[in-house]
């Protein structure tokens, strides 16, 4: 039975319509919608690895499998013994170079008496040369107009000789004790950095002392446990992980058609493959600036031969909104599917 003609025509216009609804649509660009969702999206957390800073062995160990621990909490110890005794022979060596200081500071107070002293006796001798002088000339007068004998000038002047030779001595015995009061300041000056450097093998010492009581760097809960009791360690060797499940996010990894709309801050609606029902809420907090092709070792783009365009992904971060109970259950590595409403951007 034929359709009537009005019949065929709306029959006509519906399918046209819906044609042309199915071609705007496929041509339609995907970033156009009102939200965006990808299934490319895990549960993350910037974990911190816990590494010995000295060798040795594990002495005890203070936490187990997946607990809780506060930021400074120990962890685990390692036999101190030679690092107690480096550090005993460090103090030794700036006990040492105390007494070298306070030696010499004690020479160099000895020896400015000595200056003082030397001082005194080239004073006294400067005044028997000027009484030798003295007495040179007077008899010299006295030899002179006969009023004095010739010996008496004589023994005048040898005087006088010997009081310059000693004057001239005492100077010397002075310059030389001046002398060794510079070569004191040098020693002291010396024997000041010798102390420095052996405070500063204190503190090393010390430091490294210290390092031998392995401690929680961050707050959060153990993971990838692999220390144990009697273990030889080395520095930089990882021992575990600290998860801070308080500060986990998700990154999502929108294909680059997706992403044309999508600006930090918009909200977003996360469902967790592990919790199902439980929607939980976050919002953008930043675009990746490179997609995870850009980062590979070898690099995808192939300037020869033909070519076969592919979509790209980058990532985006995508933070919780802190207070949702749901949020405490997450853990690293969890599927998860969020959905960005960027129609209310």
């Amino acid at each position: 039975m034929a359709l009537p003609k009005q019949a065929r025509i709306a029959s006509a216009v519906l399918l046209l319509a819906a044609a042309a609804g199915a071609l705007y649509y496929l041509n339609a660009p995907e970033s156009g919608g009102a939200t965006q969702s990808t299934d490319h999206a895990y549960v993350q957390v910037d974990f911190t690895t816990v590494a010995p800073e000295v060798a040795g062995i594990i002495e005890t160990v203070h936490v187990r499998d997946n607990q809780v621990v506060e930021r400074g909490a120990l962890l685990a110890t390692i036999d101190d013994r030679d690092f107690v005794v480096a550090l005993d022979a460090a103090k030794a060596q700036v006990a040492s170079a105390q007494a070298g200081i306070a030696s010499l500071e004690a020479h160099l107070a000895q020896q400015q008496n000595a200056i003082r002293q030397a001082q005194a006796v080239l004073a006294a001798d400067e005044a028997s040369l000027k009484l030798a002088n003295v007495n040179q000339a007077r008899y010299r007068n006295l030899a002179s107009d006969g009023s004095g004998s010739v010996q008496a000038l004589q023994q005048a002047e040898m005087q006088f000789g010997v009081q310059a030779a000693t004057r001239d001595r005492s100077r010397a015995a002075l310059q030389a004790a001046r002398q060794v009061v510079v070569i004191l300041g040098a020693d002291l000056e010396k024997a000041r950095a010798a102390l420095l450097q052996a405070r500063a093998a204190q503190a090393a010492a010390e430091l490294k002392l210290s390092y031998t009581r392995i401690v929680a760097p961050v707050a959060g809960t153990v993971g990838q446990k692999a220390v144990r009791v009697g273990a030889w360690v080395n520095p930089g060797k990882p021992l575990l992980a600290i998860v801070p499940l308080d500060a986990v996010y998700i990154t999502a990894n929108f294909r680059e058609t997706q992403l044309a709309r999508v600006a930090p801050g918009q909200p977003v609606d996360i469902e967790v493959d592990a919790l199902p029902g439980v929607v939980l809420k976050g919002s953008v907090d930043s675009l990746g600036p490179a997609s995870g092709a850009s980062y590979s070792a070898i690099a995808p783009y192939n300037a020869t031969g033909n070519f076969t365009k592919i979509v790209q992904r980058l990532p985006v971060r995508i933070a919780i909104v802190p207070g949702q109970a749901a949020a405490s259950k997450l853990r690293a590595g969890m599927s998860v599917t969020p959905t960005i409403r960027t129609a209310q951007g």
